[in-house]
């Protein structure tokens, strides 16, 4: 019973919002087109023909929930990409990606989703939203521990993903990472493929981000050690839930309803670009 109590809770309450991103992230480039405003609490990424513009967090983590409030581009968006992730780095790098692919007027953005580990990714799963992105902000949060990755989209679950280190896949598990955030031209390939280009006349593209939220295990390089083992046992925030969460019935209904409804794209199902036989995790269950 305790066991079961451990873990029955997937949707949680709404997190406590303590960011300020003068204190939490850093302006990596786009000079003045990433703008912190509102004293510190808003993040407005911008992009135009010359370039575009991103942050990253001043921590590293190892394990933990991020959450991140975005409202994406409005109007034409085609061509843009819109992102929130963790990533180490290096050839060999772990990732878990947001990515918002933009779309023409009036088309629904695409809500692309992967996770590479140790340099490896091809576990892409795409979704539209049963709502507008671009109206008010909505949260997307990144649940990460060493048994899964639970990716949501206001606090509903849209993907998990398993550890199945023991049938070969590798996991996410070793590498700290931080968090991304970015708004970048990719009309190459974002938008239908890449047959639908930036209008650049409707340029500068605005993303706006909020309530960067993180209950993680901020690791420290100089000791090679985090916040959640050795002298200090706590998490960030100190609700340590998400260290063994998972999805309870009411999480995988909602899961399964989002699935059937809005996923577009699943790699476990192309057998036409994996033709030589899917990952083996994709013979697993998704829950």
């Amino acid at each position: 019973m305790l066991l079961q109590l451990s873990v029955l809770a997937l949707v949680l309450l709404s997190p406590v919002w303590a960011d300020n991103f003068y204190q939490d992230a850093t302006v990596t480039f786009g000079d003045q087109r990433a703008q912190i405003q509102d004293g510190g609490r808003l993040l407005a990424l911008s992009l135009d023909k010359i370039s575009g513009s991103g942050f990253q967090s001043k921590n590293e983590y190892l394990f933990g929930r991020f959450d991140m409030q975005l409202k994406l581009v409005p109007g034409n968006s085609a061509g843009t990409v819109t992102t929130f992730y963790l990533s180490s780095q290096g050839a060999g790098h772990d990732e878990i990606d947001f990515e918002f692919l933009g779309n023409s007027s009036g088309q629904p953005y695409t809500v692309h989703t992967n996770v590479y580990s140790q340099g490896k990714g091809n576990k892409e799963q795409q979704f539209r939203l049963w709502f507008d992105p671009t109206s008010s902000f909505h949260t997307y949060s990144i649940v990460w521990n060493s048994q899964r990755i639970i990716f949501l989209v206001d606090n509903i679950p849209i993907r998990v993903f398993n550890n199945h280190e023991a049938l070969g896949v590798a996991f996410p598990k070793n590498q700290a990472m931080r968090v991304y955030a970015s708004l970048w031209n990719a009309d190459d390939w974002a938008t239908q493929g890449g047959r639908v280009k930036t209008d650049w006349s409707m340029a500068p593209f605005t993303a706006s981000y909020r309530n960067f939220n993180t209950n993680a295990c901020v690791w420290s390089a100089a000791t090679s050690t985090s916040s959640c083992g050795g002298s200090k046992t706590e998490s960030v925030n100190n609700d340590q839930t998400w260290q063994t969460q998972q999805l309870n019935a009411n999480g995988r209904n909602r899961l399964r309803w989002v699935q059937q409804k809005y996923m577009i794209y699943n790699y476990c199902a192309d057998a036409n670009r994996f033709s030589q036989g899917f990952s083996p995790e994709c013979k697993r269950s998704r829950f």
